[in-house]
């Protein structure tokens, strides 16, 4: 049942189309995705996953080199804190207490670049050689994956998905959104798929954007399909970082359904752990592993209720009842 679990990590149902775009590219119903997250949410909750995290986001550097227009990063409180190495390696010392058998994913980045911190493929080393059942998992925007790094990336082959957060093919598009040059991230874009082409990484590389309108994604699509074959394209869903950084085609409305993310551990780079993935600015925390287990923080009494339970967002209680959040 575990396998089964960890597969739908990386691989979701189809459904029929509509509101919500997958991560195949494709739309779904909006009562069709709520009824995933209620199984998904389910699954989990019948798993080891209950008493540990399924995916720790470990943000070591608070730094972005884009200010994309739906998210939260332009506005945070933290930006530029370097979590100090001390404190990550005790990070990684307390997720040795996740069983061997237990597989979860770590993803070394909150609300930042990940490729900006100089120390990242020390810290990949590290959870290779401490936490041999993680699986990592890579989300950038390109524009600093100099090809010094992707040579480097090579190596690592615990490294589960990399996702290329791309959002337009048209340049004065490109640049209003990510608010990054378009012609340096495309001349790396080009680098990283020749290398990707000729067999050099042992992990699927992906190439996305936040939904901007079914027209407008699948113009992407067929962009990203013709220039770089080997990725495989994908299109997120717009979120409103539980009304932090709204922005026009979130949804408004607050799923009746648990949350997949209550899996989850989310750990900002002053060592806080924010409520979710959505709580960018970490308005809402749970703990601080300066002070305590990264399990003391998981398995408090309130957070277990939720995974039990698996009550509906809409009766959880702040922010959670306020969250409109709807992904795979």
């Amino acid at each position: 049942m575990l396998k089964s679990v960890l597969k739908r990590v990386v691989s979701r149902k189809r459904g029929d189309p509509s509101a919500i775009p997958g991560e195949d590219g494709r739309y779904y119903s909006y009562d069709r995705t709520v009824q995933w997250l209620r199984d998904y949410a389910g699954e989990l909750g019948r798993s080891a996953y209950l008493g540990y995290p399924r995916m720790v986001h470990l943000e070591t550097l608070a730094t972005c080199n884009a200010a994309c227009t739906f998210c939260p990063y332009p506005t945070l409180d933290r930006q530029g804190t370097r979590m100090p190495d001390d404190l990550i390696e005790k990070i990684i010392n307390d997720l040795t207490a996740v069983p061997r058998e237990l597989q979860f994913t770590i993803a070394p980045y909150k609300v930042s670049e990940p490729f900006l911190d100089v120390r990242l493929f020390d810290i990949l080393d590290l959870v290779r050689a401490k936490l041999p059942n993680a699986l990592i998992y890579l989300s950038s925007n390109v524009a600093a994956l100099t090809e010094k790094k992707m040579d480097e990336l090579a190596r690592h082959t615990n490294i589960a998905i990399l996702t290329l957060s791309i959002n337009s093919d048209d340049p004065e598009e490109y640049e209003a959104v990510m608010k990054i040059p378009y012609d340096r991230t495309l001349a790396r874009l080009v680098a990283l798929h020749e290398r990707a082409l000729a067999g050099k990484y042992p992990f699927p590389i992906r190439i996305s954007r936040v939904t901007a309108g079914r027209g407008s994604d699948q113009s992407f699509m067929d962009w990203a399909q013709a220039h770089f074959p080997a990725f495989r394209s994908l299109i997120y869903p717009r979120n409103d970082w539980i009304g932090t950084a709204v922005t026009p085609g979130a949804h408004d409305i607050v799923p009746d359904a648990p949350c997949h993310r209550w899996f989850d551990l989310s750990i900002m780079a002053t060592g806080e752990v924010a409520m979710c993935c959505m709580d960018g600015k970490g308005e809402y925390p749970k703990g601080d592993v300066r002070t305590q287990h990264v399990l003391e923080i998981y398995n408090q009494p309130h957070l277990i209720e939720l995974r039990k339970t698996l009550i509906s967002r809409q009766q959880a209680g702040d922010p959670c009842n306020r969250c409109t959040y709807v992904s795979w």
